[in-house]
């Protein structure tokens, strides 16, 4: 891309904008698609998937730092993580210094699940990643991180990327 083709960027109009929100309506309607069916088909949504994911990702985090990063009330979180930990895919084990604090990991039933559900999400974004080349996936991730609130990009950087 050139300079002047980049600067151009840099003046979107309304309606290029409303194109682009519309466009990630409909990508995100497509990233969730696959993960949805498999939630419903155990009684679960996409809280749980959420959870499910930062756990895994996270192993041992606490329930308030699940709640930072999810943005969610603590009754929310509890109903979700209570049926999770119910349901033998979440273990709630006392902290080792605190013994209020709760830190959270996934079982072997709770990995497999998240398994499923990230083997979906990665098979879709793996394609579309390829059919858009790989300076369209740096820019896509560039622009998602810009759009991220300052305190959530520190979550996401946070989480290793070598998993």
């Amino acid at each position: 891309m050139s300079d002047r083709d980049s600067e151009s960027l840099l003046f979107l109009t309304d309606e290029q904008l409303r194109r682009a929100i519309e466009a990630m309506f409909f990508a995100y309607r497509g990233f969730t698609a696959d993960p949805d069916r498999i939630l419903a088909e155990r009684g679960y949504g996409r809280a749980h998937h959420r959870a499910i994911h930062f756990i895994n990702r996270s192993p041992g985090t606490t329930v308030n730092n699940l709640l930072a990063i999810l943005g969610v009330t603590k009754q929310s979180l509890n109903r979700v993580l209570r049926s999770l930990v119910e349901d033998g895919l979440v273990e709630s084990r006392v902290g080792p210094r605190d013994r209020r604090e709760r830190h959270l990991y996934l079982t072997e039933t709770g990995a497999a699940l998240e398994a499923e559900l990230s083997d979906a999400q990665r098979t879709r974004m793996r394609a579309a990643f390829r059919e858009a080349g790989p300076t369209a996936v740096s820019g896509f991730r560039e622009v998602l991180e810009h759009m991220m609130d300052p305190d959530l990009r520190r979550h996401f950087a946070a989480v290793r990327e070598d998993r």
